[in-house]
C-alpha cells in the first residue's frame, strides 16, 4: 500500500469539465500513514449556483462570494500536491476538471493516481452501488458532511486504508498507482468582441467585471453572456454569431 499521498475531492456546478468550474476544493496528505496536512477552500465562479447544486451539496451563493478565484486556488492545490500520488473516489472526474483547470493556467499537473472506485468495482461486486456512501455504510464510516469536498476527502482516505486492509494481499494489483492520461482540449481565448460586449452587459447589469472574467476562454465567455441574459433578460439584440467570434 501507497503511504505517501494526496487525497482530494472537488464540488462543481455540473459534470462537464469543458461547460463547468470547480466551486470547492478539499483535500488531506497522507504521510505513512498519518495525516500531515490539510487543504480546504471554496472558489468564485463569478455565476450563480443552481438550486440542484446547492441542494445536494448545502453551498450557497452567499458561502462563495468572498471566496477566491480559480486561478489562484488552483495554484496553491497544484503545489500542495506537489509530486505526490493522488487518490480519489471515481478519481478520473476530479482529476480531470483540476487538469483542464491547471493547464488553463499553464500549471503543472501529472500525476499517478488510485481510484477506491475501481478497488470497490473489483472486490464488491456484490453490492448494489459502490457509491462513496453506500461504502462508507457497508464499512461503518461515518461522513458527517456528505457531498462536501473535505469531507468527501476524509471519508476517501478512510476507505482506501480500510479496502487496503482487507483486500492488499489478495489483490495487490489494484493498490498500485496508475499513470493518469488525461488531455485536455486547447481552450482560445475569448474574442475581442465577446470581451467587449462581456463588459458592456456588466456595465448595464451592475456586475463586477474582475481578473477571473479577464482570463475566459472563448467558450467561457459564451456560456456565461448566455446565462447572464436569461438571469437578468437582454440588454439588446445579440445574436449568437456575435457571442462566439
Amino acid at each position: 500500500m501507497v503511504k505517501d499521498y494526496v487525497v482530494f475531492d472537488l464540488e462543481t456546478t455540473g459534470l462537464s469539465p469543458d461547460k463547468d468550474t470547480i466551486i470547492e476544493i478539499g483535500a488531506l496528505k497522507v504521510i505513512q500513514g498519518k495525516v500531515a496536512d490539510r487543504f480546504s477552500e471554496f472558489i468564485n465562479p463569478h455565476q450563480k449556483l443552481t438550486q440542484q447544486i446547492s441542494e445536494l451539496t448545502g453551498i450557497t451563493d452567499d458561502m462563495l462570494a468572498g471566496a477566491r478565484n480559480l486561478q489562484v486556488v488552483v495554484g496553491d492545490f497544484v503545489d500542495f500536491c506537489e509530486d505526490y500520488v493522488v487518490v480519489g473516489h471515481n478519481l478520473g472526474f476530479d482529476y480531470r476538471f483540476t487538469k483542464m483547470a491547471a493547464e488553463k493556467y499553464h500549471l503543472p499537473f501529472e500525476h499517478e493516481g488510485i481510484d477506491t472506485l475501481k478497488i470497490a468495482k473489483t472486490v464488491h461486486k456484490d453490492l448494489p452501488s459502490r457509491s462513496l456512501g453506500a461504502l462508507c455504510e457497508h464499512y461503518g464510516i461515518i461522513n458527517s458532511s456528505a457531498h462536501r469536498a473535505y469531507h468527501d476527502a476524509l471519508a476517501t482516505a478512510k476507505l482506501y486504508q480500510t479496502l487496503a486492509h482487507y483486500f492488499e494481499t489478495s489483490e495487490p494489483k489494484l493498490f498500485v498507482p496508475e499513470k493518469m492520461s488525461f488531455k485536455a482540449k486547447k481552450q482560445q481565448p475569448m474574442t475581442k468582441k465577446q470581451k467587449a460586449y462581456l463588459k458592456d452587459l456588466c456595465k448595464y447589469h451592475k456586475i463586477e467585471f474582475n481578473d477571473a472574467m479577464e482570463q475566459m476562454t472563448m467558450s467561457e465567455a459564451s456560456r456565461w453572456i448566455d446565462k447572464t441574459i436569461l438571469q437578468y433578460g437582454r440588454m439588446k439584440r445579440f445574436n449568437r454569431s456575435d457571442r462566439n467570434e
